[in-house]
């Protein structure tokens, strides 16, 4: 069988991913543009403010709200340092309190606090991630720039963590081989890899480390 063909901004089946956290990706950034295939023009550019739910106990699901939507990516496995992420839900708001009970919640890894509703909106889970000692919801607003290269779904990203500005890089495939020749043909092969859990932790100061520039 060949190889799955990806589509920037469509899911897939589980993906591994490079990706690294840092303030200056020029040279990356350039040599990526230049490998690039050309890719849809509504892809090129996206803007997109989100909510990460930090949880304090939890650095295996990656946890947002983006256009009113709860979305869920777990992790699955580390592979010649790649590591693999599966998307579990999509959810739109308001929530039933059994969902939060058995999907939302459990990614958290955290107690489950005291439901009052049979359903809740985005505004209220909101407040009870503010009320719960060990999360925290963060401002992530993305300025994206898509990109094609060996195959793989590449980006470099301006972000704002709590108005905080750090750039990311990455490279993203189901195939493991192609991430690595994008890596090495980027020039990415000397960062270290950082996904979004760790970046956010490291900048709101929940874990003692800097990003890889």
């Amino acid at each position: 069988m060949g190889k799955e063909k990806l589509k920037v901004g469509e899911i897939s089946k589980p993906r591994f991913e490079f990706r690294s956290f840092g303030q200056d990706f020029n040279k990356q950034a350039e040599r990526m543009a230049r490998l690039s295939v050309p890719i849809p023009e509504k892809l090129r550019v996206r803007h997109s403010p989100e909510s990460y739910i930090m949880s304090r106990t939890n650095d295996i699901n990656n946890t947002k709200i983006r256009d009113g939507k709860m979305d869920i990516k777990t992790y699955v496995q580390t592979v010649d340092g790649l590591e693999q992420w599966n998307p579990l839900t999509k959810t739109e708001f308001p929530i039933s309190v059994n969902f939060l009970k058995s999907d939302i919640f459990p990614a958290f890894q955290v107690e489950l606090p005291v439901f009052e509703k049979r359903e809740y909106t985005m505004d209220e889970f909101l407040a009870m991630v503010k009320e719960h000692p060990d999360l925290q919801a963060v401002s992530v607003v993305k300025e994206r720039f898509g990109y094609m290269v060996n195959d793989t779904i590449c980006e470099m990203g301006n972000i704002l963590i709590n108005g905080a500005k750090v750039i990311t890089i990455n490279s993203e495939s189901t195939e493991l081989d192609d991430i690595k020749k994008t890596v090495i043909d980027i020039g990415l092969d000397d960062l270290e890899n950082i996904n979004y859990l760790q970046a956010i932790k490291r900048v709101i100061g929940w874990i003692d480390k800097s990003l890889a520039n």
